[in-house]
């Protein structure tokens, strides 16, 4: 039975009926609202994925932030459904799905929530946000049980499975254990201390003179020259309002990488499109002097990396923080390749106007030359 309370302590009307998670094979057995996922007999999306049928009321930059948009707005057609489920296990996908089942929590908790889902997916934080310290720590936390008790993610596929099944077990695992660490995080503290200790000390860098950061806003590009490569976490949390990185390390190293929020319809601020590496990757070729050469992800790639390439990179690895991973030396200076990198960008998106919900077939014809 659908009943809706007023919650004093919020004042929002808000849903009490239970909800369950299914598996996503499951999705056409019972009415089911999908999260962070797009799937044929939905009852209710609420994702941010290019082209979702997530209702225009509840659009937002993260999915988590669509679904709890939803708690406050619980008329919404197909709420009604008790099935909920996503297609993978990540840290947005996660809080989405789990607060249209603890509802009232969520609301309770909704500002941390929110930070959580942006900083699991953009990778971005206000560091100044009275909650990022405990944000960081859930996600941390998050990443650490899932990388010890399952597998890593984009790890599915090297262990022979599909994402959209063994991720169910992800999602029957934290669900029941998530909210004693949101109430307590110091619950978890175990977990997720290693990953927090090493994003603290690498904004300790970030903060200090030996990064550098250059905003170029009229093509969504931050350059961030710092001397060693740093987690994702630090490196790209003061990036917010910027779709593209380059960063510049000691020793003549570097990765170009587009962020997620090209990959996903943006609901804050309009974008500039993706465009294909391959024109920026030739020319860097032409002036690389050593054996490596340049290489890249296509655009459709969640997070497209431009590097010079050693062995092929998993999509694990691409998604992995860049001090997990070796980075080479250029034979390139790094003002050289920054002023390659913008030049590039500025030629090419000077006719281009930023917007909202670009379609991929749009991007794909942004990126054509004429």
């Amino acid at each position: 039975m659908l009943v809706y309370n007023v919650l004093p302590k919020v004042g929002v009307l808000h849903i009490s009926f239970l909800k369950t998670f299914v598996p996503f094979r499951q999705l056409r057995q019972q009415p089911t609202i999908v999260v962070d996922s797009t799937g044929l007999g939905a009852t209710l999306t609420l994702a941010h994925w290019r082209g979702a049928a997530t209702p225009e009321a509840l659009r937002d930059d993260t999915s988590a932030g669509s679904a709890l948009r939803a708690l406050h707005a619980p008329h919404t057609p197909g709420l009604e459904a008790w099935a909920v489920t996503a297609n993978h296990f990540d840290v947005d996908g996660f809080v989405g799905v789990w607060a249209l089942l603890h509802p009232q929590a969520a609301v309770q908790y909704e500002e941390l929530l929110r930070l959580v889902a942006t900083l699991g997916d953009f990778r971005e934080l206000d560091w100044q946000h009275p909650l990022a310290d405990q944000a960081l720590k859930l996600v941390c936390w998050l990443n650490a049980e899932e990388k010890v008790r399952f597998y890593e993610p984009f790890g599915a596929p090297a262990r022979r499975r599909r994402e959209d099944e063994a991720s169910a077990e992800k999602f029957e695992w934290f669900l029941p254990r998530f909210q004693a660490v949101l109430e307590d995080p110091e619950v978890g503290q175990a977990s997720w201390e290693p990953e927090y200790l090493r994003v603290r000390q690498a904004l300790e860098v970030v903060h200090s003179p030996a990064t550098i950061r250059t905003s170029y806003p009229a093509i969504g590009l931050v350059v961030v020259r710092t001397p060693e490569p740093l987690p994702y976490y630090a490196l790209f949390g003061p990036t917010a309002g910027a779709d593209m990185v380059l960063s510049i390390y000691d020793g003549q190293r570097y990765e170009f990488e587009y962020k997620y929020t090209t990959w996903i319809d943006l609901e804050s601020r309009p974008t500039l499109p993706r465009l294909p590496l391959d024109t920026l990757a030739a020319c860097l070729n032409e002036l690389e002097q050593g054996s490596r050469r340049w290489t890249f992800d296509g655009i459709t790639d969640t997070g497209p990396l431009l590097r010079l390439g050693g062995k092929g990179l998993t999509k694990a690895q691409r998604y992995a923080d860049p001090d997990q991973r070796p980075i080479y030396s250029s034979s390139i200076s790094p003002q050289q390749v920054e002023d390659e990198v913008v030049r590039f960008f500025e030629s090419r998106y000077a006719t281009i106007t930023p917007r909202r919900y670009w379609s991929w077939a749009e991007i794909r014809a942004a990126g054509t030359p004429e």
